[in-house]
């Protein structure tokens, strides 16, 4: 019986943290009393505990309960322990059954683009890429979709310390084409590479961001342009978009 009540009580201190993170200014014992139909008096003992530990503080001026730091610490300290290749790791997969192509992970540094994940599809392809391989920002799909997401000002930083070496004859090698080209890829919300990169070879690539919102990594589809036609980039866009959105709430990221 005794457990029993113990296991109450914890369900109910969770009930009450939840409640309150949901109001903005907070809300009185006689409130949260009412709201979950028990006595002032346990709700005021459980509010006690969840005080003294820092899950819940009380307002000075109003008197009324809200929540504490120690839910953000909490919070910070689940996102900070999130590996970004185990969470996308499922989605990744999907998307290579759904297309049979290479699939990439990359995450920015140092004004380059890091492979931190690739699966090879089951299409015969050779491409340049492998696991902790760098690759330029400017002529692929994921350093793109990256780029397409940062301040102009941070944009023609990296463009002034690392150029725009043309790597085939597709490449952007002119600023403000590639800006506009920026513009257009974080208003469509992918980015493509038409052999930018490597011969024959055409990208699609989209964003992941965090739980501040800000582009942390990209995922590209990867194949011949024989079989990335522009019906299949407009087929597979929506696809993406959703999967870049899906590993990004995975991160912490708020969908505004």
């Amino acid at each position: 019986m005794e457990r029993d009540n113990m296991v109450k009580s914890v369900s109910r201190a969770l009930d009450i943290i939840d409640m309150i993170s949901l109001r903005k200014y907070g809300m009185g014992v006689t409130e949260i009393a009412n709201e979950m139909d028990i006595n002032k008096s346990s709700v005021h003992r459980i509010l006690s505990t969840l005080v003294k530990y820092g899950y819940i503080e009380q307002v000075k001026d109003s008197g009324k309960y809200k929540v504490g730091y120690k839910i953000l610490n909490i919070s910070t300290r689940l996102l900070d322990s999130i590996d970004i290749r185990s969470e996308a790791k499922l989605y990744l997969q999907d998307l290579e059954q759904k297309t049979n192509e290479v699939i990439h992970l990359v995450v920015p540094d140092n004004d380059e683009v890091v492979y931190i994940e690739k699966l090879d599809g089951n299409e015969a392809l050779r491409m340049h890429s492998s696991v902790g391989k760098r690759a330029p920002m400017h002529c692929t799909s994921v350093g793109k979709a990256i780029l397409a997401h940062q301040p102009v000002q941070v944009v023609k930083g990296i463009i002034q310390r690392k150029g725009l070496k043309p790597h085939t004859e597709h490449t952007i090698t002119d600023e403000m084409a590639l800006l506009e080209n920026l513009k257009m890829i974080k208003t469509k919300g992918f980015a493509l590479d038409l052999e930018e990169n490597e011969n024959g070879i055409v990208c699609i690539a989209v964003p992941i961001f965090d739980y501040q919102n800000n582009v942390c990594a990209a995922i590209s589809v990867s194949g011949p342009l024989i079989r990335m036609s522009q019906e299949r980039l407009q087929e597979l866009a929506p696809f993406m978009v959703d999967i870049g959105k899906s590993v990004s709430i995975r991160l912490g990221y708020l969908d505004e």
